[in-house]
């Protein structure tokens, strides 16, 4: 894990001309990905390298507890094993689970935490890459393993258990959300007030940047060519998380197969969503609850969103255009600035 420490002390002048204030930075990578810390007018008492020393724990409890990448990770030692009987896990495992059952129930399995045999079957997970699709009755193989009913949790006991051996859970679309609330968490209880948290585009941020304005958080255009901004919202003490489809694929035969595969039909999605950004004060339910929109597509992913009341803005691929959807609460939290 890759890990520098930035620490602004003076004021700098902003474009405009009026000074900004101190700012202290951390970056690295982490969960197969990058991350940063920004915290504005850290206190003066703030020891660095004992947050320093408490992220990269914390960073390094959640990749051994959720990465499917990784052997000995809590998550792979339970979807090795072939009991189907209660087994005793961490609490912080057992409600990652519970979390992630509830927004599978929430969605109608549009987001669907056993995913995971579809996610490997189609070169998406730690199996390794594919050039082709799978055969239809590879699929159907797949597809009997799926399904969330088929996982239970007890977390007053702190008990998991699977109705198959072959039941595989797939945290990759919750983990990065709920590592970027973990460092929140222990910003919060450093008594910072101003702070960004990022981990592979997924954003948590509290009171205001350098410039005293809300932090500004940029969605990007579905391109698969370049990276380009769609627009730029400003934000304050809530997350932000996007998932799309134009990042993460193969092509075959000239169709394109998107890393977002839809646990309802097992075969990646087709539809002419390319973007989904969710807003909401968690970022493990931003991204978990992304990605469900995201399977769920232009008509049923913006009916859900409005029928939860969730903040969310969709980017949805024309012929010619890009078209928008807004949500109602994302309309009501929030002021796009087009770029």
């Amino acid at each position: 894990m890759a890990f520098r420490f930035l620490l602004l002390l003076l004021p700098v002048l902003a474009a405009c001309g009026e000074q900004r204030l101190p700012q202290q930075e951390l970056a690295g990578t982490a969960l197969g990905t990058t991350f940063k810390v920004a915290i504005v007018e850290p206190a003066l008492d703030l020891d660095s390298a004992a947050l320093e020393a408490d992220i990269l724990a914390t960073l390094s409890r959640i990749d051994k507890l959720a990465s499917t990448w990784r052997d000995d990770s809590e998550l792979s030692v339970f979807n090795a094993s072939r009991s189907t009987d209660w087994i005793d896990v961490t609490a912080e495992f057992c409600n990652a689970l519970d979390e992630t059952l509830a927004i599978s129930r929430l969605t109608g399995g549009a987001f669907d935490v056993t995913v995971g045999p579809l996610v490997n079957l189609w070169g998406f997970g730690p199996d390794g890459a594919t050039t082709e699709p799978p055969p239809d009755d590879a699929i159907a193989a797949a597809m009997a393993h799926v399904g969330f009913d088929k996982l239970h949790t007890d977390c007053a006991d702190q008990a998991v258990r699977k109705d198959a051996a072959a039941v595989y859970v797939d945290l990759s679309g919750w983990a990065k959300g709920h590592a970027v609330d973990a460092l929140a968490a222990l910003l919060d209880a450093t008594g910072s007030d101003n702070y960004l948290v990022e981990i592979g585009g997924e954003i948590r941020v509290s009171g205001h940047n350098s410039e005293q304005r809300k932090w500004a958080v940029a969605i990007e255009a579905p391109s698969t060519s370049k990276r380009v901004q769609q627009a730029v919202i400003r934000v304050s003490d809530t997350s932000v998380a996007t998932s799309g489809d134009y990042r993460n694929y193969f092509e075959h035969g000239g169709n394109s197969y998107s890393h977002t595969i839809d646990p309802r039909t097992g075969r990646p999605v087709t539809h002419e969503l390319a973007a989904v950004t969710v807003v909401h004060p968690e970022n493990a339910f931003a991204d978990a609850m992304a990605t469900a929109l995201l399977v769920l597509g232009p008509e049923e992913g913006p009916v859900l969103a409005e029928d939860l009341g969730v903040a969310a803005y969709f980017l949805v691929r024309r012929p010619a255009e890009i078209d928008e959807i807004l949500t109602t609460e994302f309309e009501r939290l929030l002021s796009l600035i087009h770029i």
